[in-house]
């Protein structure tokens, strides 16, 4: 007798974003595995999505927020809805591939020590250009990280499983003992390295973070907040140097102190002079500011828990 397929939660965020949203809806059509529920949360959007989204796709669940979550509130409130063995979290600006599923299964099937995996990510508008093949590990002294492969034609040169140093938050799908046991995502980030910080939680617990290549996913990328927006360079900046305060400790830590004052921030604020960009520069500064306002962090690491 044939196993029963595990069940798998789609969980996509939508914030004023409903046709978007409604062509990734669309995308499920051509998703070969059949045992899935789809939740779509709603971060407060302008207007009610869910009649465009029910006409497109009639079996999702919408969960409407009162306010806007932020991209790990919103995810935490599809965790609580969901009902599947495995959740997938997939922004809503992404395409699906047909056998997406089966790749991503496969993972924690062959590998008992896996607690997150991420598809391989091409560009939407440039098809067999990688976006995605993993990640780069966070440098400890100036908090950057580059994605493996990013720009590249795919001639299959990434073409094998391998453990990576962070799932994409775009695409990953997480087992939910793993969520039982490490909790959810930690809200306080709101946009931008929360799931960065979240793979560092699930490693911390002894699971280790994989890149599936059979897996294939098509991104529109930043869809949802524009790839030159006031919001993208507060929450980058704010939570570049919060990432950094959890997760690395001693002389690293001062490391990227040393750096991050007599290098980013006089680079960015000249940057922003010269291009005549006040409000970036005012953006930047407040999320450098926010961090030193608060700078308990074991009162910052209790929000997350």
């Amino acid at each position: 007798m044939e196993n029963k397929k595990p069940l798998i939660s789609i969980i996509t965020i939508n914030y004023n974003n409903a046709e978007i949203t409604g062509d990734f809806l669309e995308s499920l059509r051509y998703v070969d595995y059949d045992s899935i529920e789809v939740i779509v949360v709603d971060n407060a959007s302008k207007v009610n999505p869910t009649e465009i989204l029910k006409n497109i796709y009639p079996a999702v669940n919408i969960i409407l927020s009162k306010k806007n979550l932020g991209f790990a509130g919103g995810n935490n409130l599809g965790i609580k809805a969901a009902k599947g063995d495995f959740l997938f979290f997939v922004n809503n600006d992404t395409v699906l591939t047909a056998n997406i599923f089966e790749g991503l299964l496969e993972i924690f099937e062959k590998y008992p020590d896996a607690g997150v995996v991420s598809p391989k990510f091409h560009y939407y508008d440039s098809p067999g250009t990688i976006e995605f093949a993993g990640y780069n590990k966070v440098n400890n002294f100036t908090a950057r990280n580059s994605m493996v492969g990013c720009k590249s034609k795919d001639y299959g040169q990434y073409d094998e499983i391998k453990v990576t140093n962070y799932a994409h938050g775009g695409a990953m799908m997480v087992p939910r003992k793993v969520i039982e046991e490490v909790g959810l995502m930690p809200e306080l980030y709101f946009l931008y390295y929360e799931e960065f910080d979240w793979c560092e939680q699930i490693k911390r617990k002894g699971y280790k973070v994989y890149y599936q290549y059979k897996s294939l996913i098509y991104h529109k990328e930043s869809m949802s907040v524009g790839k030159k927006s006031i919001l993208k360079t507060f929450y980058l900046n704010r939570n570049r140097i919060l990432f950094m305060r959890r997760n690395v400790k001693g002389l690293s830590f001062l490391g990227f102190v040393f750096y991050y004052t007599f290098i980013t921030i006089p680079k960015n604020t000249i940057t922003f002079i010269y291009k005549r960009e006040p409000k970036h520069l005012k953006a930047f500064w407040k999320g450098y500011l926010w961090n030193l306002s608060n700078y308990n962090i074991k009162k910052l690491d209790s929000c997350a828990a």
